[in-house]
């Protein structure tokens, strides 16, 4: 007995715990015992997330509501519910599952949610942060349904954007944190967020955490804010312009340049840049080519200095490369596309990338002991003149940056290709010249600096492309000079030589394909350029020759060899230097179709071709060249007349392609105009042959008109004769219908005499049938009366005998209450009573239906027999003899009703016999376990019992 006393309780496992603490936390009335519960399912949360959310989740988010006064509680109940949507990743129940399943249980309903905004009204610090935690996990598992439920919440937004305001940092900080993964796809949203001050809030928390220079990841995190809010949204943007926040963009991109040389820490420069890099995407949000609001935001950009302090960011030395080459980028889409910002953009001035400046042409300065150039000469130098590597991103920008001064603008296009040209004839400034650099035979510096000549071919091909002026005024351009003996080659010449040079030397590929690049724009559509191109023998040969016999690694120097050839036959003429006809055998010998459309089709299907788009065109951390050999400008040509180089073979010789350059149409296919000049002598002597045959109609109508009028006054005599005959016979005709008519109006006289005789003698009969219809019809209203006041005796007859039936069935009914066995008794009494009375009710109506009928029946032969006319009496007769069969009929159906009465009423008592039965039965297994219990059941109450018993039973006796 002591040893199973002294002996230790049965240990109690997890499972069990966690369900006596979920009991114990849904059905606890004090809020101390409930707290307690909390406590305990927090210490088993981290471990055994899926155990708690199973049995507590619900009663955790009552818990919420109930004790949501007690700041305490609250805290606790939310540290429990954000351990278990980050549990340990050792637990054996952990599972992305259960953050989904928690979310859904939040998310299914609104009152949910709305309960998790209103702890940010309190001023508790850990109310305001752990809501937040948990909306931030509840919005990371199901994003659409969170952000549907925070809009459908009342001030839900409004609240999470005032939280921005809280001086605690880390409420504050997680607030942003929340808006900024709530605001990236929900345009609606956005708007919302916007017009609660967002802007505002982001700016002073970046003023007050020390800007972009020495915030720390808060700042960034304002800025991708502000980039959500803006992307693609032009409300949003138009806000932002007319809350007067430009400036501000101004000021801190000014900040980022200016400030003093000091030593920093390494994660401290890495914030640094992030949070430049984090603001130049913000401003490039706001110019998106092709947008409704870009040319206001560019304009406004250019008024606030948002493009002069991005360009003195990008020719500040101390920066790092990603950060110049993002701001170049974000000048090239500033001024892109729009004409006032191109033209005025050439007069701003930007430090020197060269060490010393060698511009001496009295345009540039000095600012802070930097030399100062006009930023086109800066963006050449840039591009032309800077060979390192790690650069190469920031030129890769800084010839964006000229391609969008370039753009769409042809009259700066004609000044630049002017002051090149002019810059190039002069000698004078060779590194930084585009053409220069292109004209001139290639150096050693070549194969350590290859984008050069790709760079300056790219800027060129962005002259000349789709522009016929510019073409001509490069195709002027000449090498040598003809006074001192020298051979005079043209500019398409020249690049077409260091072009097959390179070839053969097996060059860069980016060399040549910046070379191929420009001479497919330059030659496209120019038919001048084409025969200039042929006028040198040998290079339509070794082109082709390249094609075939150049490594096959190459498949794009190849390709674009093919596509030059192709260019050079579509829009060679008769007359170039060699003819249309000898360039496409040249083409067709040396290359083959198969082989042309192969190289092509490679060149389109190739990777840096194919996924231009998705490629990244910049530097990457190999230490290699990039793989960058297109321009963006360059694929969409290619891609768009991809089809038509592909079939510019299967093109007939003698078909030419007229081009329509300047105004002025070229290039007319010379057989198609003998064709039509032979057609037109043919038209001209079909033209004289039915000259000849209509004066010959002209003749035979004459003759048929004569023959016409002699016809005509033939007809005129026999028409006349005819006439006078006809007459005749009018006369003869109305003779006759006269003496018809006299002879049909003697017989209607005599038909009318008839007729009334015949009417006379019809109204005597008639009124002797009337006389005795009215007899036949007043006999049989008297039989009529009979039969009703007899049918209504017998009507009563029966009431009165089923009101004393009723009587006796009511009294029946009542003596059946007072005992059963009365009630068996009364039951076959009534039965037969009924049975009695159905039986008479049978006879009756069979007596009375036959005697009816028999009686009418005859009575019906007899009228049937004196006269017709009676039979619509007799069916009256009928129809009221079916209607009494139908109030006898209704009789019966109450005598059936009652029997159903008497039924229901038996069976009420067979349950009340039933429910006295269960209730002996309780009873006696009360009395029973008041025994087992050692209670003392009296005799007086088992005599009560028993007595109770007695007496139902007599009742029901």
């Amino acid at each position: 007995m002591f040893s199973s006393i002294a002996s230790a309780p049965a240990k109690q496992s997890v499972s069990d715990t966690i369900t006596v603490l979920s009991g114990r936390l849904s059905s606890a009335t004090l809020l101390e015992d409930r707290r307690a519960a909390i406590l305990g399912l927090r210490s088993f949360a981290k471990e055994y997330p899926a155990s708690v959310a199973s049995g507590a989740l619900r009663s955790l988010i009552g818990s919420l509501s109930k004790d949501g006064e007690d700041v305490d509680t609250v805290k606790v109940v939310l540290e429990t519910l954000l351990m278990l949507f980050n549990p340990n990743q050792d637990s054996p129940e952990a599972s992305e599952e259960i953050a989904l399943w928690l979310a859904d249980e939040f998310t299914q309903r609104q009152e949910n949610i709305t309960l998790l905004l209103d702890f940010l009204e309190t001023n508790d610090f850990y109310s305001r942060l752990y809501s937040l935690q948990l909306l931030s996990a509840i919005l990371a598992a199901r994003t659409d349904r969170t952000e549907e439920c925070i809009v459908a919440a009342p001030l839900g937004i409004s609240r999470l954007v005032a939280v921005l305001d809280d001086r605690r940092e880390a409420v504050r900080n997680e607030g942003l944190t929340l808006l900024t993964y709530l605001t990236p796809s929900s345009p609606i949203i956005q708007k919302i967020v916007a017009f609660q001050s967002a802007f505002e809030k982001a700016f002073a928390i970046i003023a007050a955490e020390g800007g972009l220079v020495a915030g720390d990841r808060i700042v960034e995190d304002c800025l991708i804010l502000l980039a959500n809010l803006l992307r693609l949204n032009p409300s949003n943007q138009a806000l932002f312009r007319e809350e007067g926040h430009v400036p501000r963009l101004a000021k801190l991109l000014e900040t980022t340049y200016h400030r003093e040389q000091e030593e920093v820490a390494q994660w401290a420069q890495a914030q640094r840049n992030r949070n430049v890099y984090a603001l130049l995407a913000v401003l490039r949000f706001f110019l998106v080519a092709g947008s409704e609001g870009t040319p206001q935001n560019q304009a406004a950009f250019w008024q606030h200095g948002v493009l002069y302090h991005a360009l003195q960011l990008a020719f500040s030395h101390p920066e790092d490369m990603p950060i110049r080459a993002e701001a170049l980028n974000t000048c090239a889409d500033i001024i892109r596309g729009n004409a006032k910002l191109q033209e005025t953009f050439a007069q701003l001035q930007v430090p020197s990338v060269l060490e010393t400046s060698h511009k001496a042409d009295g345009h540039a300065g000095h600012a802070n002991g930097v030399p100062t150039v006009y930023v086109i000469d800066g963006l050449l130098d840039l591009v032309l003149s800077v060979p390192s590597l790690q650069a190469f991103d920031l030129r890769l920008a800084a010839c964006q940056c000229i391609k969008s001064y370039l753009f769409n603008h042809p009259e700066i296009r004609s000044h630049f290709l002017r002051r090149a040209i002019d810059g190039h004839n002069s000698g004078a400034d060779e590194t930084a010249n585009v053409l220069t650099t292109l004209l001139q035979p290639l150096d050693s510096s070549a194969s350590i600096d290859p984008y050069r000549h790709w760079f300056a071919a790219v800027i060129a091909f962005h002259l000349l492309h789709d522009n016929p002026e510019g073409k001509a005024l490069a195709m002027a351009v000449t090498e040598g000079d003809a006074e001192s003996g020298e051979e005079v080659v043209t500019s398409i010449q020249t690049v077409t030589a260091h072009l097959l040079s390179g070839l053969l030397r097996d060059d860069d590929e980016r060399i040549l394909v910046g070379y191929l690049m420009l001479l497919i724009g330059w030659l496209f559509e120019d038919l001048d350029g084409v025969n200039d191109f042929l006028g040198e023998g040998s290079n339509l040969n070794a082109l082709a020759e390249a094609v075939v016999r150049h490594p096959p690694r190459s498949d794009l120097v190849r390709g674009l060899s093919s596509v030059l050839l192709g260019i050079i036959y579509e829009f060679s003429t008769k007359d170039s230097p060699i003819t249309r006809t000898r360039v496409h055998s040249i083409l067709v010998s040396k290359v083959g179709r198969e082989k042309y459309v192969d190289t092509l089709s490679k060149l389109r299907s190739h990777n840096l071709m194919r996924n231009f788009e998705i490629t990244p065109q910049k530097l990457d951390s190999s230490g290699d060249l990039p793989e960058v050999f297109f321009d963006a400008t360059f694929v969409d040509f290619f891609k768009d007349n991809y089809n038509r180089l592909l079939r510019a073979i299967d093109r007939d010789p003698g078909m030419e392609i007229s081009v329509v350059a300047n105004g002025i149409q070229k290039g007319i296919s010379r057989e198609m105009v003998d064709s039509l000049r032979a057609r037109l002598e043919e038209k001209e002597q079909e033209l004289r042959e039915a000259i000849d045959e209509k004066i010959s109609l002209n003749a035979k109508l004459d003759h048929e008109q004569m023959e016409h009028h002699k016809s005509q006054e033939t007809l005129a005599v026999e028409i006349a004769r005819i006439k006078s005959v006809n007459e005749a016979l009018q006369r003869h005709h109305e003779e006759d219908i006269r003496r018809i008519e006299n002879q049909h109006r003697a017989r209607e006289e005599a038909h009318q005499r008839q007729l009334d005789i015949a009417k006379q003698e019809a109204a005597k009969a008639a009124e002797t049938i009337h006389a005795e219809h009215r007899n036949k019809e007043a006999e049989l209203q008297r039989e009529l009366d009979y039969v009703r006041k007899t049918a209504e005796t017998e009507k009563e007859r029966a009431q009165r005998r089923f009101e004393g039936e009723r009587a006796d069935f009511k009294a029946t009914i009542a003596r059946l209450e007072t005992a059963e066995a009365e009630a068996a008794r009364v039951q076959r009494r009534t039965e037969a009573e009924i049975s009695e009375l159905n039986a008479t009710i049978s006879r009756l109506e069979v007596e009375l239906m036959k005697e009816a009928r028999d009686k009418h029946a005859s009575e019906l032969s007899a009228a049937q027999s004196r006269a017709k006319e009676a039979e619509e009496q007799a069916e009256e007769l009928e129809t009221k003899l079916t209607q009494r069969d139908e109030e006898l009929e209704k009789m019966r159906k109450q005598v059936t009703k009652k029997e159903e009465e008497k039924a229901a009423t038996q069976t009420e008592l067979d349950d009340l016999l039933m429910v006295f039965g269960d209730l002996e039965e309780k009873v006696e297994k009360y009395k029973k376990r008041l025994r087992d219990l050692n209670q003392t059941i009296t005799d007086d109450e088992d005599g009560d019992d028993e007595d109770d018993d007695d007496d139902d039973d007599d009742e029901l006796d």
